[in-house]
């Protein structure tokens, strides 16, 4: 755990001299747009949600607007975004709930946010930490579930061991800063497709890094 925790703060140190200003990708104005956003990043990249969000914000500007919505016409609204039945379904339910439950507000708590129809606590932990500073946990998508196993980082392939054993190591300050810089190296520097990594800034920490490539769950 002693060794883990001081390569992860040798990783964070370098993260943050590559990417000092951090800004989620994700275009949005309110805290009701970042978790519609939130939602359609699932399986999509975020320039395609930026680029549906862009028509989808000036259509339905309010919650009421997404209260009173018709599911088709939602449907086809995000259609290019993939899996749009079960986006359109948990958006348009979210919306429903929070003025029906929350005063139209998103819930503080990852309790009451992970009640909301598709937010598991990946999505919870970017909402919590984005809207309200509140860093409850670490939001574990595939960039990090990677990273954590290629850097030694966890004994673990699941994203819920995953996470726990991270927030072992992580201070929690860092819980959203830090494996979000990750993610960006990921998309930026070091992709899944395997290639030569052996100079990469992270690598020199951690050179066994360099041989692991992770395949399945």
């Amino acid at each position: 755990m002693k060794e883990r925790a001081v390569r992860m703060k040798k990783m964070i140190a370098v993260l943050k001299k590559l990417y000092p200003e951090q800004k989620i990708a994700l275009h949005y104005k309110t805290p009701w747009e970042l978790l519609v956003a939130v939602v359609l990043s699932a399986q999509c990249t975020d320039k395609r949600v930026n680029e549906v969000t862009e028509k989808l914000f000036k259509k339905y500007k309010k919650l009421d607007d997404y209260v009173n919505a018709d599911i088709l016409e939602f449907e086809q609204d995000i259609k290019s975004t993939g899996f749009y039945h079960n986006k359109a379904k948990n958006i348009l339910a979210s919306a429903k709930l929070l003025k029906n439950e929350f005063g139209g507000k998103l819930p503080k708590t990852m309790e009451e946010m992970t009640r909301l129809p598709g937010v598991a606590r990946k999505t919870a932990n970017i909402l919590l930490s984005k809207i309200y500073g509140i860093n409850e946990g670490i939001a574990v998508d595939t960039h990090i579930r990677r990273f954590a196993i290629r850097f030694n980082l966890s004994d673990s392939k699941d994203p819920k061991k995953i996470e726990q054993d991270l927030m072992a190591i992580v201070p929690q300050d860092e819980w959203f800063s830090g494996p979000h810089r990750l993610v960006t190296y990921g998309q930026e520097m070091c992709p899944a497709k395997k290639h030569d990594c052996s100079k990469h800034p992270l690598t020199k920490i951690y050179p066994e890094a360099a041989n692991v490539w992770p395949k399945g769950k």
